[in-house]
């Protein structure tokens, strides 16, 4: 997907749960807590900008990009 990571999750759309889903599963793959993963625009999009204080592990195809 380019520069661009596609990440599909089983929740729904619904309430913030596929949210929920996705700042817990970023947090497991690079091994931070849930409250260091924030959805920094596209809360109730399907695209996303992520922003992740701190990994402590890269997934192989993550993209480090520094401000």
């Amino acid at each position: 997907m380019g520069d661009r990571l596609k990440v599909s999750i089983t929740a729904p759309p619904v309430d913030g749960k596929a949210n929920a889903h996705l700042t817990k599963f970023l947090a497991k793959e690079f091994g931070v807590s849930r409250s260091q993963v924030v959805i920094v625009s596209g809360v109730t999009h399907r695209d996303k900008n992520v922003s992740i204080n701190c990994p402590q592990k890269f997934p192989d195809n993550a993209q480090v990009v520094r401000p």
